[in-house]
């Protein structure tokens, strides 16, 4: 059976993620970024990566971009206006802020899906059981990888947007009010900046996973009973 031939583009946070994952899961990827120093370190460090050139990226199976959503699309017309074929290449799009439907637009003649990551890259770095989202059923090729770090889930990408911006607020409110409280009683910086590093990740940690101490049961016990009234 052929070697499946899969290709990484980007190597910040996301990109960096992935390939650890894939990496503790044997698979191997085709690492590209065009600092070729910065990339060869970087493959040093994962045994199962390989450093490509640009115009390798053409005898691919699968490209998966873990770049901007303002760096894809100029990214691929690069790509073209140097005669790099992608006409047989599956392109995968993880941009939470790019559309893949206006990536299609731009580049109709190409196989483009998008596969989004629900949740933030250092989870996915420390912990793998990504959860990633797509609008279509995904080929073979491109479904093999991603469901051995996690899971795939059938749903829109505005559906995503929406999910990461209503965490995202929460969260950021949360901290900017624990914050704001710590300070009004004059409690040592070094103390808010514990609570928000330390503590409040990991009591809503254990709430999710139903593992809260009596502490913090009780607590949630008293503003539930609040709420109620």
């Amino acid at each position: 059976m052929q070697q499946i031939r899969v290709g990484l583009v980007g190597i910040g946070r996301l990109g960096t993620s992935l390939v650890k994952q894939w990496d503790q899961m044997k698979k191997a990827i085709g690492v590209y970024h065009p600092d070729t120093l910065k990339l060869d370190q970087f493959c040093q460090s994962y045994e199962n990566s390989y450093p490509i050139n640009k115009r390798e990226l053409e005898n691919l199976d699968v490209i998966i971009l873990a770049l901007s959503a303002a760096g894809i699309i100029p990214f691929i017309s690069s790509l073209l206006a140097e005669d790099i074929s992608l006409g047989n290449t599956k392109i995968v799009n993880m941009a939470t802020a790019l559309s893949t439907i206006e990536i299609c637009k731009k580049f109709p003649l190409l196989n483009v899906y998008g596969v989004k990551y629900m949740g933030h890259s250092r989870d996915l770095l420390e912990n793998g059981d990504g959860l990633f989202i797509s609008e279509t059923s995904l080929p073979t090729q491109i479904e093999e990888y991603f469901s051995s770090i996690g899971r795939i889930k059938l749903d829109t990408e505005e559906r995503l947007i929406e999910v990461n911006t209503l965490a995202t607020y929460y969260a950021a409110k949360a901290a900017i009010e624990l914050e704001s409280i710590f300070a009004k009683k004059a409690l040592d910086p070094e103390y808010a900046a514990r609570a928000l590093t330390s503590i409040a990740p990991e009591v809503i940690r254990s709430y999710s996973n139903g593992t809260l101490g009596h502490f913090a049961k009780e607590i949630v016990k008293e503003l539930q009973g609040t709420k109620a009234e």
